[in-house]
C-alpha cells in the first residue's frame, strides 16, 4: 500500500475512533471512496497531492512576503510544507495560527483554516483572506485595548 494510502487510512481511523468528533456518514463514505480510488490508481492521487503541496507552499511564501504587522506572530501548521506552530496535529486540516502577546500574562490567538473549501481559491485570493484575517484580528485587539 502506498504511503499516501496509509496516511488516508490513519486519518480515517483517527476520525472514527475520536469520541468527541461528530462525523457524518457522508464524510466517511467520501473518505473511503478516496482511499479506494487511491488504491486503484495511486498515480492520479500523487499528482493531486503534489499540486496541493505546491499551492500550500505558494500560500506560505505569499503570506510571509506580505506580512506587515510585526506585533502579530504567524505560525503555520501545514504538514509536509511548513510546521512552526507549537502544537500541530499532523492529522488536522492545515491552518495558520495568529498570536498576539498583549503583555507577560495575556496572549490572544486566532486560527485561520486552510480547509477544502478555502483551498479551492487561488493562492493569491487565499493570501488576501489570511491578510484580512490578520487585519481584523489586530483591529479587535486594538478595540479591546482602547476600551
Amino acid at each position: 500500500m502506498s504511503k499516501l494510502a496509509i496516511i488516508k487510512v490513519e486519518e480515517l481511523l483517527a476520525i472514527v475512533t475520536n469520541p468527541d468528533a461528530v462525523v457524518l456518514e457522508r464524510e466517511l463514505e467520501e473518505k473511503l471512496r478516496k482511499i479506494l480510488a487511491l488504491l486503484r490508481d495511486p498515480a492520479a492521487d500523487i499528482v493531486e497531492h503534489d499540486e496541493l503541496i505546491q499551492k500550500l507552499e505558494t500560500i506560505v511564501s505569499l503570506v510571509n512576503d506580505a506580512m506587515i504587522d510585526i506585533d502579530i506572530d504567524v505560525s503555520y501548521c501545514i504538514p509536509e510544507v511548513e510546521t512552526t506552530a507549537d502544537s500541530c496535529d499532523v492529522f488536522a486540516e492545515p491552518h495558520i495560527v495568529l498570536t498576539y502577546n498583549e503583555n507577560a500574562y495575556n496572549t490572544r490567538t486566532r486560527k485561520v483554516s486552510l480547509g477544502k473549501t478555502a483551498l479551492q481559491s487561488t493562492p493569491e485570493d487565499l493570501t488576501k483572506h489570511v491578510l484580512l484575517e490578520i487585519e481584523t484580528f489586530k483591529e479587535e485587539i486594538d478595540n479591546i485595548q482602547m476600551g
